[in-house]
Order: C-alpha cells, then sequence, then structure tokens
C-alpha cells in the first residue's frame, strides 16, 4: 500500500491541435492581405514587361499586354525575334560579358580587401586602431559624384604632392581596371563595417584556443575567421554584384561609350533609341539584363538576412 501512495500520479497532457491550413491562412489576415497587395504591385508591371518581350511589335504597337491572355495559345502572338535581335544584331552579348568582366573583380577584389581588414580591426592590436576604424567607416559619407572628377584626374595624369609621385601614370581610363579601382574604393567602407561588426562578434575563446594551439593570424583568419563569416560575406556580395552591375554612371566615365568596352547599362540605354521607337527591345534586354542578378540574389539569399542582423547583438 505505501508503495502504491507513493507512486507518482501521471496526468494526461494532450498537446494542442496543429491549426488546420485555413486557420493559418486566415490568422493576422490584414497583414498577409497587405503583404498581398505589395506582391501584385511589384509583379503586374514585371509580368506585362515579360509579355511584351515575347510579342511581335505589330502588336506591341496596337494592343496593350494584357490582350494575349484572349489568344494565349495562338502561335502568331509569341516571337523570339526580339530577344534574336538584342543578342545577335545589337551587340547585347558582347556588352553582357563586358558587364561580367566588371562585375566579377569589382565584387571579389573589396570582399577580399574587406576581409582581411575586419579581422584586423577585429582581434589584432596595433596603434589608433579604433581611429582608423572610425575613419574608414566615415568614408561612407563621401558621395560618389563628388570623387569622379578627382578620380579621372589621377587615372589620367596621376597624383603629385610637394614632388612627390603619389599615384602614377598609367592612364588607367576606358580601361576595366579603373572601374575595379572605383567600385573597390566605394565598396570598401560599407564592406568594413560589416564584416568588422560580424567578426567582432564571434566568441574570443575560439581565437584563443586557436592562438594557444600555435596558430598565426594568417592561419585563423583562414581556417576560423572566414568559414564561420560565410553569411555576412555572401550579404556583401549581393549588395556589391547588384550595385556593380546596375551602374551606368562609373562605367560610362571610366569606359566611355565604346562598343568593345560597353557594359549591359550602356547598351539598355542605346536600345530604346533616340525617340524610344524600339521599346520592344528595350523590354527583351531589360529581362536578359535581369537573368544573372536574380541567380545571384536567389543562390545567396539565405545567408542575406542572417549576415545583415549578424554582429547586431554581442553576447
Amino acid at each position: 500500500m505505501t508503495a502504491i501512495a507513493d507512486a507518482p500520479v501521471e496526468h494526461d497532457v494532450q498537446a494542442a491541435p496543429e491549426p488546420s491550413f485555413w486557420q493559418r491562412l486566415t490568422n493576422k489576415w490584414p497583414v498577409k492581405l497587405v503583404v498581398l497587395a505589395i506582391i501584385v504591385i511589384w509583379l503586374v508591371p514585371t509580368l506585362g514587361m515579360l509579355i511584351t518581350s515575347f510579342r511581335p511589335r505589330a502588336d506591341i504597337d496596337s494592343s496593350g499586354w494584357w490582350t494575349v491572355f484572349g489568344n494565349l495559345f495562338d502561335s502568331g502572338s509569341w516571337t523570339l525575334e526580339n530577344y534574336d535581335e538584342v543578342l545577335n544584331k545589337r551587340g547585347f552579348g558582347n556588352a553582357f560579358l563586358n558587364t561580367l568582366s566588371v562585375t566579377v573583380p569589382a565584387t571579389v577584389i573589396p570582399i577580399t580587401v574587406a576581409a582581411f581588414a575586419a579581422y584586423a580591426f577585429s582581434w589584432m592590436n596595433f596603434p589608433a586602431r579604433n581611429l582608423i576604424f572610425v575613419i574608414v567607416v566615415g568614408l561612407l559619407v563621401v558621395p560618389l559624384q563628388m570623387a569622379l572628377i578627382p578620380i579621372l584626374r589621377l587615372y589620367t595624369g596621376g597624383g603629385h604632392f610637394l614632388g612627390v609621385t603619389i599615384f602614377p601614370d598609367l592612364n588607367l581610363n576606358g580601361t576595366f581596371l579603373a572601374v575595379w579601382l572605383a567600385h573597390t574604393g566605394f565598396g570598401l567602407p560599407l564592406a568594413v563595417y560589416l564584416l568588422r561588426n560580424y567578426m567582432g562578434s564571434l566568441p574570443g575563446s575560439l581565437i584563443e584556443s586557436a592562438e594557444i594551439d600555435g596558430a598565426t593570424h594568417f592561419q585563423i583568419f583562414t581556417r576560423l575567421i572566414v568559414p564561420l563569416s560565410v553569411p555576412v560575406l555572401a550579404s556583401f556580395a549581393i549588395f556589391q554584384f547588384l550595385w556593380t552591375w546596375n551602374d551606368l554612371l562609373v562605367a560610362l566615365i571610366f569606359l566611355g561609350g565604346d562598343s568593345d568596352v560597353e557594359v549591359i547599362t550602356k547598351a539598355l540605354t542605346n536600345l530604346i533609341g533616340g525617340r524610344g521607337e524600339a521599346f520592344h527591345l528595350l523590354t527583351a534586354g531589360a529581362f536578359i539584363s535581369m537573368v544573372l542578378p536574380l541567380v545571384v540574389f536567389f543562390s545567396l539569399q539565405r545567408f542575406f538576412v542572417r549576415g545583415l542582423t549578424a554582429g547586431g547583438v554581442k553576447g
């Protein structure tokens, strides 16, 4: 009797039933309705441009894109001539390759330099470390437009101060290197800021353990810090890639308008014509220019929010 009296009393605990599909759908419905409206507002113009890019020019000039839904399966309502002319007759393929030649190095170079700098600001002790970091972050306020003319003069005539050559006269204007350096210079402050905040939030015990094991700073950086910093590296890669890919101003000033170095944004401005008579080609060119940025974003987007928010709270 004593054993029975001392035995613990078990109570049946029933788990809460999972909400049904309709319950999840109607939960917080005003918020979801607003989000749905925003999605529609963004997608409708994009859908219209996509449909227009596959329509014959005569149909584009005579009717709206929404009229295709009345004869959706009519082969005469669709054509690939716009894409064929853009890629094969308007030099858009060469502009696409030129843009890749500009964008990939202009993304890799600042990420590489900023990663080394962020590690130094986070885990290495040297004089005026905090002051230098503040100066680097302060460069974020320098407008790009104000620096274009001074940079152009450096590229064409070099830089000299009190008889000392600060920047050699290499005549870089019109070369891809000029655009790489410009995008690197203006991308570094943000990259250093993001990467330093992330790397500084990593547990110090990891660095101390590696130092006790005899690892050098280079080994710690390459084998420990870089693998742990993939989210923030991917986040900045998205920013820098999209900024460089969609840039027209820097490429136009430092590369010019020659067809052999023409980038995709410059090619888009030439497609439409002086009076907008080639709108049907502009829609096709716009979607060609969107393909690679979309691939980059969706392949790295799982790191995007995690990389931007990491380092905001340390502890």
